[in-house]
């Protein structure tokens, strides 16, 4: 569903309800700027696209050194 700002602005209790059942985009000037979700929805969605990523043979701390060794800074 499109709804512009405005129309949020002035149901929000409305669109607040109806995003627990399906996705809402918010739209200013003709454009979308932001979606209304259930945020359930997006933590089962966010599981399922990591499944398989961390190796059956690798501890959950090394997995987390690993991944904070590619992110560290050099200065």
């Amino acid at each position: 569903m499109f709804i512009t700002a405005t129309e949020l602005k002035n149901n929000i209790g409305k669109y607040l309800e109806l995003a627990t059942k399906e996705d809402i985009i918010i739209t200013k000037n003709g454009k979308s700027i932001v979606k209304l979700t259930n945020t359930k929805d997006d933590k089962i969605e966010m599981a399922k696209s990591l499944f398989g990523i961390i190796p059956q043979d690798i501890s959950p701390e090394q997995a987390r050194e690993e991944r904070l060794a590619r992110h560290e800074r050099i200065d």
